[in-house]
């Protein structure tokens, strides 16, 4: 049911080093061309770090691990290609449709092909004022083990339950070189992470300390601060601002997130947008080195 590119598949078959990448960021995250051009350096920079770019997508119904270039094209470009979580997959399969994945489903597609790292921007996670609403994502880090490098959780979700349900669900938060937890926009959300890392090599480590005592059954998360935040001001003005606005316009459940999201990119002058490229660049750098780590 995985169809790989040349590239993985000889990566895989040969032991090297692969890192996952998410696409739903090519299709619905970054606007065009400017999606394509960044998908293209994400995986250069996973490429000049010695190991092999492995984004993962569905087209027409099939699981590509790994795009060759007409399929990212059709990833970035084609207005049909829908968002996919894990409960979407079976579905779309079977409807032959296209889709990118999320950071539920790329985890998923991901580990069933062996890949042990994954980039990403930022997780989901629990949603403001909405306890009982929360992402996929948080199951399924809960449910697969993998290294997943993020900057955290998007500012514009609950980040204290976020944080109280991964602890529940008892997955493991590092922050690397950090002791604060990341909030996507900005460096620091206001809330601490008790256990902080200061290399791949550490992160590596503690990956196979867990395979030995039998905790392997969960993700990592190792957050990665971006290192040049959005302006505070700016981005509580803006952050205010959208939530009002998505109150007055009865705006409800997962919509709130979608709109918040464009309510930043269409305010802040293109400083969302710049934040956001930066991120995915640094925490797919340090998912490279934690990838020729775990090789050596």
């Amino acid at each position: 049911m995985i169809k790989y590119s040349e590239e993985v598949a000889d990566a895989i078959f040969r032991k090297k080093p692969v890192v996952a990448l998410e696409s739903t960021i090519i299709s619905h995250g970054l606007p065009r061309p400017k999606n394509l051009e960044v998908a293209f350096e994400v995986e250069a920079i996973v490429r000049d770090s010695g190991a092999t770019p492995a984004t993962i997508a569905l087209i027409d119904g099939v699981i590509h691990v790994g795009l060759e270039l007409e399929e990212m094209e059709r990833i970035a470009n084609d207005d049909q290609v829908v968002k996919a979580s894990t409960r979407d997959l079976a579905i779309i399969e079977s409807k032959k449709l296209s889709a990118a994945t999320t950071v539920a489903a790329t985890a998923h597609i991901a580990a069933l092909a062996g890949i042990s790292v994954f980039a990403t921007g930022g997780l989901g996670g629990v949603h403001r004022g909405h306890t009982y609403d929360e992402s996929a994502d948080l199951l399924a880090l809960a449910r697969i083990p993998i290294v997943i490098v993020c900057a955290g959780v998007k500012s514009i979700l609950d980040v204290p339950a976020t944080l109280e349900r991964l602890e529940t669900l008892a997955v493991p938060v590092l922050g690397y070189r950090t002791n604060k937890f990341p909030g996507f926009y900005l460096t620091d959300s206001g809330y601490e992470i008790e256990h902080r890392v200061e290399s791949a090599d550490e992160i590596a480590s503690i990956w196979k300390n867990r395979v030995e005592i039998k905790t392997d059954d969960c993700a990592i998360v190792v957050t990665n601060p971006v290192q040049n935040q959005m302006d505070v001001e700016l981005h509580n003005r803006i952050l205010q601002e959208g939530l009002a606005g998505a109150e007055a316009a009865h705006i409800t459940g997962k919509a709130v997130t979608p709109y918040l999201l464009e309510y930043f990119h269409s305010s802040s002058g293109g400083e969302s947008l710049r934040v956001n490229i930066e991120i995915i660049k640094s925490n797919t750098a340090l998912a490279s080195q934690i990838a020729l780590a775990l090789h050596h």
